[in-house]
């Protein structure tokens, strides 16, 4: 689960990180109304998507009065802001973030991720951070540096000093970078974040220094913990459809292609994306309906998947062992008629029930095409699709 901007940065003030004065608006009047109660003179009016490269895209604009504010907000409230992470469909701006305007002499990067490898926490930290960090991971990595945190023991005084003069910071600015650190880590752990960024964090002209973006991604694991994180979820940044299919426990991944894949266990439901490729077409999502899918949810994820107008043939690829061929025969059958499917339907099941379950589907007169094996069934949607 990911969160604005605006929402981050009030995590951050809460764990003691100094972050600029902001106020949240949804429309050009409530703009303006912030500028004025932070009083400027200068502000930065900042659109409020779940992705990165706002700035390059002209999401980010400075304002020097209250009229420079009201046009800055009519210009990005409502845009379709195209950034690298957006897609070339870019992504609507329903909400806008007004900030105080900030004295920037250096911008640094810092993150921090798990690293299952290690079993370690990473600390990530740049001495060139802002809006080009990926043009610097690609170009310069050796300005990148990664540091591991032991989850016991938890990042000390000393490695946070290390990491700070590591990215280049001198005098008071170690220390005030450090215990930024320290309660970035403290943040982490506490609200179970998969990723937590800050992007740039600046350093003043009286080297103070100041979170002025922030990211969070959670587990979505842990989120029962933390209903205070889950009221902040903003639905119209998700796709509609894995949004419907969080509802029933599904889940589910839109693509680009157009063979809708229904499979159980999201290692199977891989490996057949890849074979749908390696014969030669694209898969139009993952769906995975786990270990316990019942007739109403694998008809259900029929649904969701026959919604996008891309999907010209589906793939079900089952392995039965705590889910039932017969079950997801049964499924099949009822999403079929409850869908009036007109699109190729290849069904490949094995394991437990598995011969019940093809003659389900031999007996219910529907056009349902049969395979043995998952190359089968790949090259038999591929050819039922062209």
């Amino acid at each position: 689960m990911k969160i604005h901007e605006y929402q981050g940065k009030e995590i951050l003030r809460q764990f003691g990180i100094p972050v600029p004065r902001g106020i949240p608006a949804f429309t050009v009047q409530e703009a303006v109304e912030a500028a004025q109660k932070l009083g400027g003179p200068v502000w930065v009016v900042k659109a409020q998507i779940h992705a990165g490269g706002r700035g390059k895209g002209g999401g980010v604009k400075v304002a020097k009065s209250i009229e420079d504010v009201k046009a800055r907000a009519t210009d990005i409230l409502g845009m379709q802001l195209v950034t690298h992470q957006t897609g070339p469909e870019g992504q609507k701006v329903r909400r806008l973030y007004i900030e105080d305007g900030a004295d920037i002499k250096k911008e640094y990067y810092v993150s921090i991720v798990t690293d299952r490898a290690s079993q370690k926490v990473a600390f990530i930290a740049s001495s060139e951070g802002g809006m080009d960090i990926e043009e610097v991971a690609h170009s310069t990595p050796e300005k990148i540096i990664t540091d591991l945190i032991d989850p016991l023991t938890g990042l000390g005084q000393a490695q946070a000093v290390k990491i700070a003069k590591a990215i280049g910071l001198e005098g008071n600015s170690v220390d005030q970078a450090a215990d930024v650190f320290q309660k970035l880590y403290k943040c982490y752990m506490d609200t179970d974040a998969s990723l937590v960024e800050i992007n740039p964090l600046n350093c003043d002209s009286k080297g103070n220094i100041m979170a002025l973006d922030s990211k969070f991604n959670f587990d979505s694991n842990a989120l029962f913990r933390h209903p205070e994180i889950v009221a902040l979820r903003d639905l119209d940044e998700e796709d509609p459809a894995e949004v419907e299919a969080s509802k029933f426990d599904l889940a589910y991944i839109s693509l680009d292609g157009n063979i809708g894949c229904l499979v159980n266990g999201a290692g199977l439901a891989m490996a057949t994306m890849d074979t749908i490729k390696l014969y030669g077409a694209e898969p139009a999502n993952f769906l995975d309906v786990g270990g316990g899918a019942t007739p109403e949810k694998v008809t259900e994820a029929f649904k969701i998947m026959l919604k996008n107008p891309k999907v010209k043939a589906i793939m079900v690829n089952i392995f039965g062992g705590i889910m039932k061929c017969d079950t997801i025969a049964t499924g099949v059958i009822t999403a079929c008629k409850a869908t009036n499917l007109n699109v190729p339907l290849v069904v490949r099941m094995k394991g437990t029930n598995e011969e019940l379950g093809k003659q389900m589907l031999k007996d219910s007169g529907l056009p349902i095409i049969s395979a043995d094996s998952m190359a089968e069934a790949a090259e038999r949607v591929v050819a039922a699709l062209k």
